[in-house]
C-alpha cells in the first residue's frame, strides 16, 4: 500500500453545518483520516484530501427554525466555525468546501441528470407523512418514532441511530412531526427512486470483492444485503424547499436527497481544488479512493454512493471504507441536542497549544471495533503519564545533557558496544512497525508502537546512565547521546502523521528541516558537531483543576439541558376502548442477558403469570443483566410478535423516561401483594 496506485484521493465525512464540531466526530473519521493523510505525504504519495460542510438537508432547516433565521445563515456560520477549528486542530485538508457552491450544484443536478436520461430512476407516486398543522409534507429527519427493528423510541424517519438500520418514515411506530408534535398523516407524492433490488446483484459483487475491509464495515454491509428481503428501492429526491433542486420537469417544490447530494460533494469540492485535472482523481483506473467515514454512514458510502457511481458509469469506486465506532462522553452518548459534548473550538481555547494532546488521547482511544469511551481523567492521565513522563521526558532530558556536556553540538559516536547495536537495530524497526498498522487503518496500534520508541529511548538513558559515566568514560558518553539524539530525530518524523505540532516543534529544538519517512530508517540523520537548539518542553502536565472546571461544564450543562428540556406534547386523543384492548400485566423477570453486537438490547425471559416469554427491550444502557433478575415489571402482553435482531419479541415493558434519558421500571409500589399475571387497568 499505496501498491500500483498512482494517486490516492481521500475523503472525511462532509460534516453536516447545523453545529460545531466535537470530539466524537474528530475520533470516528477526521483525524485518522488526517493521520493517514499524512502518512501517505510522508512516504512520497500523490495524495488529495477533501472534505467540506454539508449544507442541504433537515437538520439545517430544523437549526434554522431553532435560531429564527435562515438556513443559508446557519450554515454561513457553521461553515466558518468548523472550517477554522480543523484548520487549528491541524486537520490537512487540500480543500474544505461547501455544498451551497454554485459549482456543487452544478455536478450534482448534473449527475441527477445523468442517471435520469439513462432510465435508472423509478417514479413512484408515494403516501409520504403529511404534518396538517404544519401544512407541508415531512422529510425523513422530521419525523421520530419507535424503531421497528430494536425498538429504539427516537429513531429517525430515515435511519435508527441505535442500531445502525436504514428505515424509510412508514416503517416508524407511532411516528410524529418534529415540527409540530401531531401525529402525521399519509398523502401521495411523486418521487424518484433509485433501485437498489434491481441493482442488488451488482452491489453484492462489489461488496464480496471487499471481505479485506474492517469487519464492522463488511458485516454491516453483508447484513444489508442479505437480510430480510435484501435492499429496497429508496427515494433520491424529497420535498423541501432546501436543497439542490431536482432538474426533470414535474418536479417542482423538489430537491435532491441529502443523501445523494453530499457524496457528490467530493466531487465537486475536487473539481473546485483542481479544475483542469481532477478526473486523474475520479477517473483513473491508477487512483484509489477511500471514505473515512462514522458507522452511521456506512450505508450511505458503501451501498448507495457507489450504486450511483455505477451506474453512472465514468467514476471509480471506493477501494476502502474504513469506519470507526461511536465515540462516547464519560460513559454517556454524545448528544449535540443535550450539549453533552466536547466542542473543537472551545477546546482550542480552554487548551490553548495543546493540539497534540488531544490528537494522542483521540488517537489512542480510537473506537475502531466497538464504541469507546472519553473521559476527561484519561485525557489528563494521557497527558501526565504518557506524553510528558515518556516522550517529553526522553526528549528534555537529551537535549539538557547535550549542552550540558557538549555545548549542543551533537558528540560522535567512535564505538558501538552490544547494547548500543541493540538499540540502532530496533530504532531502524520502528518505521516498519509504525506504518504496517498505518496501512490496515489501525491506527492506535500504530501510535502506540510510536510511544514504543520514546519508551526505547527512556530505557536507553536509564540503563546506560550517562550522568553517571561523565565522570569516568566521557567518549562513552558521546556515543549514548549521538544514538538518543538519532532516536529523538526518527521520533520528530515518526509522530508528525499523529502529533504534527509537536513534531515541529522537535525539529525546531534540533535545527533540522523536516525529514519525510524514509529517512526513518537510518539511525544517523543527526551529523557530528551539528549544533541543536536549546531545550523546550514539548508537553505540561495537566492539573486536576484544569479537568474539574471540564468535569464542571458537563455537569452544569446537564443541568440546564434539564431545566429547558419541555414535557413531551401530549399524544392524540384515544377511546376508552382502544386502551381497553391492551392487557398490561405484572411479571418477574427469570432471565436477562446482552443481545450480541448492540449497544442498548437486552434478552429477557419474563414470567408473566400466564406463560413465560421471551421480550427483547433497550434498556441494557442503564441495567446490567445479572441486576434485574427477580426485578418486578409492567409488561403489554397482548402486543403482536417482532423480530428484533433475529429473536421474536413476545411483548413490551413499560419504561418511565426522566429528563435525562434515563429508564426506569413501571413497578407496583406493593410487590408483595400483587402476583404475577396481575391485571393493571
Amino acid at each position: 500500500m499505496p501498491g500500483s496506485f498512482k494517486r490516492t484521493l481521500v475523503t472525511a465525512a462532509l460534516p453536516y453545518a447545523n453545529g460545531p464540531v466535537h470530539i466524537g466526530h474528530l475520533a470516528g473519521c477526521y483525524l485518522p483520516a488526517d493521520i493517514f493523510v499524512r502518512y501517505l505525504r510522508s512516504i512520497g504519495h500523490d495524495v488529495k484530501f477533501i472534505c467540506g460542510s454539508d449544507e442541504h438537508g433537515v437538520p439545517i432547516t430544523i437549526k434554522a427554525k431553532k435560531e429564527g433565521i435562515t438556513p443559508q445563515q446557519v450554515v454561513d456560520k457553521y461553515h466558518k466555525i468548523m472550517g477554522d477549528a480543523f484548520k487549528g486542530f491541524g486537520i490537512s485538508f487540500d480543500i474544505y468546501s461547501r455544498t451551497s457552491n454554485k459549482i456543487h450544484h452544478q455536478t450534482a443536478s448534473d449527475f441527477f441528470k445523468t442517471l435520469y436520461d439513462k432510465h435508472v430512476f423509478t417514479e413512484q407516486i408515494t403516501e409520504q407523512y403529511y404534518d396538517e398543522e404544519a401544512k407541508q409534507f415531512l422529510a425523513d429527519r422530521y419525523i421520530t418514532g419507535t424503531c421497528p427493528k430494536c425498538a429504539n423510541p427516537n429513531a429517525y424517519g430515515d435511519q435508527c441511530e441505535n442500531c445502525g438500520s436504514t428505515l424509510n418514515a412508514t416503517d416508524l411506530i407511532n411516528p410524529k412531526s418534529s415540527l409540530s408534535g401531531s401525529k402525521p398523516v399519509l398523502k401521495q407524492t411523486k418521487n424518484w427512486f433509485l433501485p437498489l433490488d434491481k441493482l442488488q446483484p451488482k452491489i453484492k459483487a462489489y461488496i464480496d470483492q471487499h471481505s479485506n475491509w474492517k469487519s464492522n464495515v463488511y458485516g454491516q454491509c453483508k447484513s444489508w444485503i442479505e437480510s430480510g428481503d435484501g435492499l429496497q428501492p429508496r427515494a433520491m429526491t424529497r420535498d423541501l424547499d432546501w436543497g439542490v433542486k431536482v432538474p426533470v420537469e414535474g418536479a417542482e417544490g423538489k430537491v435532491l436527497y441529502v443523501w445523494f447530494d453530499a457524496p457528490i460533494g467530493y466531487i465537486s469540492a475536487t473539481k473546485e481544488l483542481l479544475p483542469n485535472n481532477w478526473e486523474d482523481y475520479w477517473k483513473s483506473k491508477d487512483s484509489r479512493l477511500i471514505h473515512f467515514i462514522g458507522k452511521d454512514n456506512i450505508v450511505f458510502h458503501c451501498i448507495i454512493f457507489p450504486s450511483m457511481l455505477m451506474e453512472h458509469g465514468d467514476y471509480i469506486l471506493p477501494d476502502n471504507v474504513p469506519a470507526n465506532e461511536f465515540l462516547n462522553l464519560e460513559g454517556d452518548k454524545i448528544s449535540t441536542s443535550r450539549n453533552w459534548a466536547v466542542w473543537l473550538h472551545e477546546y482550542l481555547v480552554e487548551f490553548e497549544g495543546q493540539q497534540d494532546v488531544l490528537r494522542y488521547s483521540l488517537c489512542a482511544n480510537a473506537p475502531e471495533t466497538k464504541d469507546n469511551d472519553f473521559t476527561w481523567k484519561d485525557f489528563q492521565t494521557k497527558n501526565n503519564s504518557e506524553l510528558v513522563a515518556i516522550l517529553g521526558n526522553f526528549i528534555n532530558r537529551t537535549v539538557v545533557l547535550t549542552h550540558k556536556y557538549y555545548n549542543g553540538k551533537v558528540p560522535s559516536a567512535e564505538k558501538f558496544n552490544k547494547e548500543d547495536m541493540i538499540v540502532l537495530e530496533e530504532l531502524s524497526k520502528f518505521p516498519l512497525r509504525v506504518s504496517e498498522p498505518l496501512e490496515h487503518f489501525k491506527f492506535r496500534e500504530a501510535i502506540s508502537e510510536l510511544m514504543n520508541l520514546a519508551r526505547l529511548g527512556n530505557k536507553y538513558l536509564a540503563d546506560t546512565e550517562p550522568w553517571k559515566l561523565i565522570k569516568t568514560d566521557e567518549e562513552r558518553v558521546k556515543t549514548i547521546l549521538n544514538i538518543a539524539l538519532q532516536i529523538s530525530t526518527n521520533l520528530a518524523i515518526l509522530s508528525e502523521p499523529f502529533l504534527p505540532f509537536t513534531s515541529a516543534k522537535l525539529f525546531s529544538i534540533l535545527n533540522i528541516n523536516p525529514l519525510t519517512w524514509l529517512f526513518a530508517k537510518q539511525t544517523n540523520n543527526l551529523p557530528v558537531n551539528h549544533v541543536i537548539g536549546k531545550e523546550e518542553l514539548l508537553f505540561s502536565k495537566i492539573e486536576d483543576e484544569q479537568i474539574q472546571i471540564q468535569l464542571t461544564k458537563l455537569e452544569n450543562n446537564k443541568k440546564e439541558n434539564n431545566s429547558l428540556k419541555p414535557l413531551p406534547n401530549q399524544k392524540a386523543e384515544t377511546s376508552f376502548d382502544d386502551f381497553n384492548k391492551m392487557d398490561i400485566r405484572v411479571g418477574t423477570i427469570l432471565e436477562a442477558e446482552r443481545v450480541p453486537k448492540t449497544d442498548k438490547l437486552m434478552k429477557l425471559k419474563i414470567d408473566t403469570g400466564i406463560d413465560q416469554r421471551t421480550v427483547v427491550s433497550g434498556i441494557a444502557v442503564w441495567y446490567k443483566p445479572e441486576d434485574i433478575i427477580g426485578q418486578q415489571v409492567s409488561i403489554l402482553v397482548n402486543l403482536a410478535p417482532r423480530k428484533i435482531k433475529g429473536i421474536e419479541s413476545q411483548g413490551m415493558i413499560l419504561m418511565a423516561e426522566n429528563a435525562e434519558g434515563e429508564l426506569s421500571f413501571v413497578v407496583p409500589t406493593k410487590p408483595e401483594k400483587t402476583n404475577n399475571g396481575s391485571i393493571i387497568k
